[in-house]
């Protein structure tokens, strides 16, 4: 089963974008998982995220204050300056602009740990980051949306507030309790855990994809156009921003990926649950989710040659 697994989440990217082609053509598939399963598949990937974390994710913001703030801020400054900028210059209509605000303002999404040791970056600077953007997340991702669009759409930011305490927050305290209280059975849960975030993940998207494949046929260029320029902009910009502070060349090479890969599953989490009359939002969602999972590949492949 863990070498199943491995080797399933070391071909994530391939098997998304599969899943996703597949969906598209069969949208029937999301009779079968509908969109209303994504808050609970998020809770998911987020409980096992909870099985993972340990204390000692978190003691780089004690011995490395600097490093973990430059990174927390250059995520939620980055991604949502270029979320600004991407609707500014394409002026998306509302349903594309809220899907692109909500990726923007997420916190880092749990892959890009992954691509940091593939890359040979920082991955304890990593795994910090995430972690303190994930918990901050309850409070900054709504109030970024509402900076983004809530002058043109009606946004409650308690809600949204609320539903990120009750599929992030709640999993993942759920997922730590779980491993401190039965260490024994989370022991032999963790190598299948790639597994079942995997599967969540192909899940949510396929979901989101087949309820809207018609949409997103019809809207497939401007939906790709802006989802790779967000991605590729936010690696770039949080690679300069590494530079900028003057970090050593790892620690560029995790800020350029902790702000490029975004927790879209959040997204498209908050997109179908808030904003379902705009069901494009959740697809800007989804397709960032394949996207940067192609897209992160290649960037520790580059990463890795110097």
């Amino acid at each position: 089963m863990k070498k199943i697994s491995d080797f399933i989440s070391k071909n994530l990217a391939i098997l998304v974008l599969v899943c996703t082609a597949f969906a598209l053509f069969y949208p029937s598939i999301s009779n079968i998982i509908k969109t209303s399963y994504v808050n609970y598949l998020l809770g998911i990937i987020m409980f096992g995220m909870g099985l993972s974390v340990r204390a000692s994710d978190f003691k780089e913001l004690f011995l490395r204050p600097k490093d973990v703030i430059i990174g927390i801020f250059a995520q939620f400054i980055i991604m949502p300056f270029i979320a600004f900028v991407l609707i500014f210059v394409f002026k998306l209509d509302s349903a594309l602009a809220i899907g692109v605000a909500l990726v923007g303002a997420c916190p880092g999404g749990t892959s890009s740990n992954v691509i940091s040791y593939l890359a040979k970056a920082d991955v304890a600077l990593s795994v910090s980051i995430t972690s303190c953007t994930t918990i901050l997340a309850p409070i900054i991702t709504p109030f970024i949306t509402y900076l983004l669009v809530g002058k043109s759409i009606d946004i409650n930011a308690i809600s949204m507030f609320i539903s990120i305490i009750q599929v992030i927050i709640i999993p993942i305290l759920l997922g730590v309790l779980a491993h401190k209280f039965l260490p024994k059975i989370t022991e032999k849960l963790q190598d299948i855990l790639p597994l079942i975030s995997t599967f969540g993940i192909v899940a949510i998207v396929m979901s989101v994809v087949g309820a809207n494949a018609t949409k997103i046929l019809d809207n497939l260029g401007i939906i790709l156009v802006v989802v790779m320029l967000h991605n590729v902009l936010g690696y770039l910009l949080g690679f300069f921003a590494g530079k900028i502070f003057k970090l050593e060349l790892a620690k560029q090479k995790t800020l350029a990926i902790e702000v490029g890969m975004q927790n879209s599953g959040l997204a498209a989490s908050l997109a179908t649950t808030h904003f379902a009359a705009y069901p494009l939002a959740a697809v800007v969602a989804a397709l960032f989710s394949v996207w940067h999972n192609i897209s992160g590949g290649i960037l520790a492949t580059i990463f890795r040659r110097f």
